[in-house]
C-alpha cells in the first residue's frame, strides 16, 4: 500500500475507508512503522526488489515494470539518480498500475507511488544531490 507520513497518520483514523480517502489502504491489515533512523527510500526500494522478485512474468507491464522500478529506485538509493529519473520512475509506476492481469503491478507501483505523495521531499534532496560525472574530453 502506499506509504503515509507522520503527519498524515496523526490526523486520521487506521480504517479502511479513512485511508482509502488519501489514496492508501490496509492491505493485507500489516502495518510498518519506522522512525526517523529509517531510510524510508532505502525501505521502498527493498519492496520493489521483492516485487521484481515475486513478478510471474506472465504479463509485459509487469515483468518489464518490476525491473525498471526496481533498478531506478536503486539508482535513487545510491544517489545516482537525476530529477528526470524520478519523472520516468513515476511515468513506468503510472504504466505498471492498473495494466497488469492481476493486482500485484498494482502492489509494485503502490508504495513507489505514496513514497513520492507522502515524502517527494526526501527523494528530489537525493536527485538535487546527485553531480553526474563529467564527461572526459576526448583526446
Amino acid at each position: 500500500m502506499p506509504i503515509l507520513n507522520k503527519t498524515q497518520c496523526e490526523t486520521m483514523l487506521m480504517d479502511f475507508d479513512s485511508l482509502a480517502a488519501v489514496r492508501s489502504g490496509l492491505g493485507s491489515g500489516a502495518i510498518i512503522v519506522m522512525d526517523k533512523s529509517a531510510d524510508v527510500v532505502k525501505a521502498i526500494w527493498r519492496l520493489s526488489k521483492f516485487f521484481k522478485h515475486e513478478s510471474c512474468g506472465q504479463c509485459t507491464p509487469c515483468r518489464e515494470g518490476t525491473g525498471w522500478m526496481m533498478r531506478m529506485m536503486d539508482r535513487i538509493v545510491q544517489g545516482h539518480a537525476s530529477m528526470a529519473d524520478i519523472a520516468l520512475l513515476e511515468q513506468v509506476c503510472a504504466q505498471v498500475a492498473g495494466h497488469t492481469i492481476c493486482a500485484f503491478g498494482d502492489a509494485a507501483a503502490w508504495p513507489i507511488q505514496g513514497l513520492f505523495r507522502a515524502m517527494r521531499e526526501v527523494v528530489e534532496q537525493r536527485a538535487t544531490d546527485y553531480q553526474p560525472p563529467l564527461a572526459q574530453a576526448a583526446e
